[in-house]
């Protein structure tokens, strides 16, 4: 009797959690997504604000489309300066004073960085935001945080097995942000280069994003002798980092992160001519190269940049990879159908299998798991040839940890 008195008690419980998960989120209502995020429209990194533009854009085209599952998505965007305590009131603004359903999208490490306690604690969804640091996979402790970006620690190890390959008597320079961004790339060398890395690495330089310029770091480097320079930075810093590098007269083998890897942004800013050889991974397709022309993803971009951002520079990578975090987050809400719940957002977010998007490379999926929060496990080697970010060698798996 008491056996069957516990299970019915246990169903029965079992069907009041369900229930109460299955409540739509804050923000959800019959004819409406409501969700929010942060975006350094002003301050040292404001060469990203495209990134948010074209989000906006695509949401007013999926409006114009019917909505999702017959919801319209209202993205409301912040700008918080690249700045961590304005990202917080910000996010604060979002949910306790907007009562957005969650936060997609937010860009930078050192800004995520700043809300990660406050949603998880509150069991918000900080969701396909704009990072790669690796910190943001830790499932076991942060379950409602997920990035888009591959991990700029796996993104690092791969530049140290190139550097292995391609000049395994390297003298390597690196320069890097002073936060867990920058970090990211000395622990993915570290983890490549071993009790070899104080060799291979002859002199690491940091700066900070209050910083009006590197360009005393680069001339550090340079009388280092260094015959590499890894380029761990931001779009201001790395477009200054390149052009200063020409202007010395130094010659490394230069390879940029993926964040920086812009026609637009950063070798335009430059100099073209001055960024010529500079080496990268990326997941991406090059929107500048004419090889994709009749490729329909890009195809349906170029249609949406003429339609929703006619003026807009189609060489920033940033309207690119904004149209990719927003469609991803499309597709999630659509496999929600119509359980808006905080639980499932973050329930399918974390079971995506195989989602094509228009702007990663053929071969290139999203792919997660509730025990693996890094959406983007593929990457491969580009060297820019003064028109085009050019693909070299095969696809490259980063999946892991």
């Amino acid at each position: 009797m008491w056996k069957n008195l516990i299970v019915a008690g246990l169903a029965s419980f079992a069907l009041s959690s369900g229930a109460a998960l299955a409540e739509n989120a804050p923000g959800i209502t019959d004819s409406e997504i409501k969700i929010g995020q942060t975006m350094p429209y002003s301050g040292p990194a404001s060469a990203y604000s495209a990134v948010g533009k074209a989000e906006m854009a695509f949401f007013a085209m999926v409006n114009d489309n019917g909505g999702v599952n017959g919801r319209r998505i209202n993205l409301i965007s912040l700008d918080d300066g690249y700045s961590p305590p304005k990202t917080l009131e910000q996010t604060r603004k979002l949910i306790e004073q907007e009562n957005v359903a969650f936060i997609f999208g937010s860009l930078g490490t050192p800004t995520n960085s700043a809300t990660e306690k406050y949603l998880n604690e509150r069991r918000i969804p900080q969701l396909l935001i704009a990072t790669g640091a690796h910190k943001f996979g830790d499932y076991q402790h942060f379950p409602w945080t997920m990035a888009f970006g591959p991990s700029y620690r796996i993104e690092a190890r791969i530049y140290g097995k190139y550097l292995l390959k391609e000049k395994p008597d390297a003298k390597i320079a690196l320069l890097y942000q002073n936060d867990d961004f920058g970090r990211d790339y000395v622990n993915g060398l570290r983890d490549v280069f071993g009790d070899r890395y104080g060799q291979l690495v002859v002199k690491e330089a940091t700066y900070e994003v209050s910083d009006p310029t590197v360009d005393s770091q680069v001339l550090q480097l340079q009388a280092s002798g260094a015959d590499v320079l890894v380029i761990a930075a931001t779009p201001k810093f790395a477009a200054q980092t390149i052009r200063k590098v020409a202007a010395i007269g130094w010659k490394p083998l230069r390879i940029i992160c993926l964040p920086s890897a812009s026609i637009g942004s950063v070798y335009r800013p430059a100099g073209v001519e001055n960024a010529i050889g500079v080496v990268t991974a990326l997941p991406y397709k090059d929107q500048t190269d004419p090889r994709w022309n009749d490729d329909p993803g890009m195809k349906r971009w170029v249609a949406f940049m003429n339609k929703y951002l006619p003026s807009a520079d189609k060489a920033d990578a940033g309207y690119f990879a904004g149209y990719g975090f927003a469609q991803s987050v499309l597709q999630v809400l659509k496999r929600c159908g119509t359980d808006l719940s905080r639980e499932n957002i973050m329930r399918q977010a974390t079971n995506l299998k195989s989602v094509e998007l228009d702007n990663l490379l053929p071969g290139v999926t999203l792919n997660t798991s509730p025990t693996n929060y890094y959406p983007i496990g593929q990457m491969q080697m580009y060297r820019f040839d003064g028109q085009h970010q050019a693909p070299f060698g095969e696809i490259i798996s980063v999946a892991g940890s």
